[in-house]
């Protein structure tokens, strides 16, 4: 089949990422981390002290960004920030970011480009409600929110980030409410979704389980 959407969606921390590598490892798949690009307009806008809040200045942003993946590389106007768009400085407002339509909009449209005509999985939180809804398998991980900050955490002390877990836990649970509040594709389960928690799962677990469904429909 040439053309296969896996559409992986859920709140952050649920191991959405992790898994959607190890799937399309295993099945030859496109990987794309939409919230990855969330977060690189998120980046730009704290670096050149663009206001939110301000449509002229968001859509003059837009009109400037230049959004390249290559891998697991992420450029931003020819710069790669995969580490400086993981920090805690973005994360605190990437919730933000991806609540602004104009914003979502542009990003959609090139999700949608990539992921065309291709044997693709990608992971975010409206890709089966928002941006392929036609998906050929749809999933939506789930874990505690105190699980889910044990996993930022981590992530956090392997790339040298400092932080502590009251803080991340916080962040994880406000970000979850404005996540599934937002007016602009709000974080949900598709209708035909196949809900994973992985609170107590392995990675091996949780991936078996995934690339289980994948194979039937594949």
């Amino acid at each position: 089949m040439s053309n296969f959407i896996v559409a992986v969606d859920g709140p952050a921390g649920s191991g959405k990422s992790t898994i959607s590598k190890l799937v399309a490892e295993k099945y030859k798949l496109t990987y794309l981390d939409t919230g990855a690009m969330y977060r690189m307009v998120a980046f730009y806008s704290l670096e050149k002290g663009v206001d939110l809040d301000n449509t002229a200045e968001v859509e003059l942003m837009l009109k400037n960004i230049n959004i390249d993946i290559d891998g697991d590389k992420f450029i931003l106007n020819g710069v790669d920030v995969s580490h400086e768009i993981r920090t805690p400085r973005v994360t605190s407002i990437v919730s933000k970011t991806a609540s602004i339509r104009s914003i979502r909009e542009k990003l959609v449209e090139l999700q949608r480009e990539i992921g065309s005509g291709k044997r693709v999985i990608l992971d975010g939180r409206d890709i089966g409600t928002v941006v392929f809804p036609n998906a050929h398998l749809k999933v939506f991980l789930v874990a505690s929110p105190e699980e889910r900050a044990k996993r930022r955490l981590k992530e956090y002390k392997e790339k040298g980030i400092k932080s502590d877990y009251n803080s991340v836990l916080e962040s994880i649970k406000e970000r979850d409410h404005i996540d599934s509040t937002r007016k602009e594709s709000p974080l949900k389960k598709a209708e035909d979704a196949i809900e994973v928690d992985t609170s107590f799962l392995s990675i091996k677990e949780v991936s078996d389980k995934i690339s289980a469904l994948v194979r039937e429909r594949i």
